[in-house]
């Protein structure tokens, strides 16, 4: 009989999480996404504990999977409004919805006859998801520049570049850099007209828009199944539905698109392989914790939840419009704000976004900073701070508000990080090949970033994302990649 201290390894896993981010309360704005309601978790919980066991590879002999992914999807394709002719999975994540729609576009195009390598095309703001998803399954990636002020995207600079080679377009319910919805009826209509595939990215708007309302209190623009042209939609259960990472919904419409997306084979002496998504052997949990709080919730539990976001968006929006020096950018669609500094006043008034968030982490509100981008056409969209907004954030607005305001009294005035002189402290030529993992490691740490080890970023962020803004995107990304991997090494 195996022995074991189950107490002392759950105390130092304890310990553990003692470090991190809280995932309740509130006081992060990006990644958690707290209903405020104990009993939602604790159903989630017992919910995953049941099938703990149980293999998602094969709802033929697992069969609970079958039934709980069935009505999950029957649950979503009623929320988006889709037909009997829309049809789908849940999947591990939003990553994992976005690469398997592009893969199923991908097929499709080819079928069509399409030759060549495909492309997809997009705005700028389109989810990073995608940019993967056309890394890997080999896809010319199209990015359209948004307005600097706005956020949106002009309708008629994407599908001017419509063409014979696009094997999907991609929009947004809300993107997640500024919480824009971006004009889905215009560009579904040019798409089906033009017989090209136009995916919807809902995963973080999916489980929420539906029970959004505008500013002026009226419905928003039609984005889901009920635009004709609108061929696929991916809405991530994880974020507003609530469920435990990961899982995910991707609908189709229709079935003979949607078998494009599977993988089968024969082809070898085992078992008959068949995978709807990426994943072979998976966990059954996120689907019957999801299934669970679907179940639980309904529509009218979900409308509530999302008018208690809804109220405290709109509140911190006020809030953001009455610290002097700061502003929402644009006008953002859903629990989403993308907060810049306020350049109509003058430079000794205005707040730099990333110090602002630097300062509130100090205060225990964790805040998510965004580096600023120049797109193709050489416009600029600034260095934001995003917030996402949950049902738990109305508890705790008054807190919140004083952080916040607090914050940006302390950093006033205070220009944004010149990284001039983090520039100067990296060696020469390292734009000029590519880098080994022991020199970007070095790097990393004639900056300061990255050298315990233990994947804790310095207090203050806004320095490392000047540099992340002011260096060549394939270095930048080539440090991070050390970074992150470095953090998980054994020591």
């Amino acid at each position: 009989m195996v022995s074991f201290d189950a107490r002392a390894v759950l105390a130092r896993l304890a310990a553990l999480r003692s470090a991190d981010a809280p995932t309740h309360g509130g006081h992060v704005l990006s990644y958690v996404y707290d209903s405020g309601v104990a009993e939602i978790d604790e159903l989630a919980a017992e919910a995953m504990r049941l099938v703990q066991p149980v293999n998602g590879l094969d709802p033929t002999t697992f069969t609970s999977v079958a039934v709980m992914e069935r009505e999950v999807i029957g649950f979503a394709r009623e929320l988006l409004h889709g037909g009997d002719d829309v049809v789908g999975s849940v999947t591990s994540g939003g990553t994992e919805s976005c690469l398997l729609a592009v893969k199923t576009a991908r097929e499709a195009w080819r079928a069509a006859g399409g030759e060549g390598r495909a492309r997809l095309l997009a705005p700028v703001t389109v989810h990073a998801a995608f940019q993967k998803a056309a890394e890997y399954f080999d896809l010319a990636l199209d990015l359209v520049p948004v307005d600097p002020e706005t956020g949106v995207i002009d309708p008629d600079r994407l599908l001017d570049r419509l063409g014979p080679d696009v094997a999907l377009v991609v929009v947004s319910a809300p993107s997640y850099p500024f919480g824009t919805l971006d004009p889905v009826e215009v560009v579904a209509a040019a798409c089906e007209e033009a017989g090209v595939a136009l995916h919807v990215d809902g995963c973080i708007g999916g489980w929420i828009l539906p029970f959004w309302r505008g500013a002026d209190g009226d419905a928003l623009p039609l984005w889901d199944f009920r635009v004709p042209g609108v061929t696929s939609i991916s809405a991530d259960l994880h974020k507003f539905g609530y469920a435990p990472k990961g899982a995910s919904v991707l609908l189709q419409r229709g079935r003979d698109r949607q078998r494009l997306q599977y993988f089968a084979t024969t082809g070898w002496p085992g078992y008959p392989v068949v995978n709807p998504t990426l994943l072979g052997s998976k966990s059954a949990a996120a689907l019957a914790a999801s299934w669970a709080i679907t179940q639980a919730l309904g529509a009218r539990g979900l409308a509530e939840l999302g008018e208690s976001c809804l109220r405290s968006t709109a509140a911190i929006a006020d809030l953001i419009g009455d610290i002097e020096g700061l502003r929402v950018l644009g006008t953002p669609t859903g629990p989403l704000l993308a907060v810049t500094s306020d350049d109509s006043v003058s430079a000794d008034r205005r707040v730099d976004p990333h110090h602002w968030a630097d300062r509130a982490r100090l205060r225990g509100w964790h805040l998510q900073l965004q580096p600023g981008l120049t797109q193709e056409d050489g416009t600029h969209l600034p260095h934001t701070t995003h917030l996402t907004i949950t049902p738990v954030t109305g508890s705790r607005l008054d807190e919140l508000e004083a952080a916040l305001r607090a914050s940006a009294d302390e950093v006033r005035g205070v220009p944004p990080v010149d990284p001039s002189g983090l520039l100067g402290a990296l060696p020469p030529g390292l734009a000029d090949g590519p880098l080994d993992s022991d020199t970007a490691a070095a790097v990393l740490q004639a900056v300061g970033i990255g050298g315990g080890g233990d994947g804790r970023l310095p207090d203050e962020q806004a320095p490392l994302l000047a540099l992340i803004e002011a260096l060549p995107r394939p270095l930048t990304e080539r440090l991070l990649v050390e970074l992150l991997a470095r953090i998980v090494e054994p020591v």
